[in-house]
């Protein structure tokens, strides 16, 4: 229910999305830099976990890397492959991958498990954990605030997290932390909200 429902609201609001975030130079460039350096150390297949309209898909594949990117909303995939040409974009859910186990060696999910309700982040991680090869890397992007605290998203309801409330969760499900950072935004950044991130590797 959780998926059909954000599924629906950013299907209704993609084209809106697209306008003001559908572009990687509308990115913030240290979101670039940081992901860049994530793409280049991680080996093997790269999975973009939330791929909206296939940014950052592209993103990671420039350096002509073997990514495809999932996404819940209808509208984002066929914006994907219509934007991004022989990119592979598949309609699924972090719950059940349209993947194999084992078969990707590293996972962005930037922004896109911050409408996930915090009940349900274990079935992500352990879904996540489920696709990765033993030491494969995980990059999660998310708005840094109390722990699980809802708040309203322009799209629809979203929840805060920090590194430290996210580590036991990520070990449950197999992961070992590795590094995290947070910084306040700056006045031209599309959000006023903290950012935040972790780096964690499938032990």
């Amino acid at each position: 229910m959780t998926d059909a429902l954000i599924a629906s609201a950013y299907d209704s609001r993609a084209a809106e999305y697209v306008a003001q975030i559908g572009d990687i130079a509308q990115t913030d460039a240290r979101d670039r830099e940081l992901i860049s350096a994530w793409r280049d150390a991680t080996p093997g297949q790269l999975l973009d976990a939330g791929c909206g309209p296939g940014l950052w898909t592209r993103f990671l594949h420039d350096d002509d890397r073997p990514v495809l990117g999932v996404d819940l909303s209808v509208e984002f995939i066929a914006h994907a492959r219509h934007a991004h040409p022989g990119l592979e974009f598949h309609h699924g859910s972090f719950t059940a991958l349209p993947l194999p186990d084992a078969s990707v060696g590293g996972i962005l999910a930037w922004y896109s498990l911050i409408h996930a309700p915090p009940a349900e982040i274990p079935a992500a991680f352990a879904e996540f954990a489920r696709v990765l090869t033993p030491g494969g890397s995980i990059l999660i992007g998310f708005f840094g605030g109390t722990p699980r605290e809802p708040f309203d998203h322009a799209v629809t309801t979203a929840y805060f997290w920090t590194p430290k409330a996210l580590r036991p969760l990520l070990e449950q499900a197999g992961f070992a932390l590795t590094s995290s950072e947070r910084r306040e935004r700056t006045a031209d950044e599309i959000s006023s909200r903290p950012h935040a991130s972790v780096t964690a590797v499938r032990i």
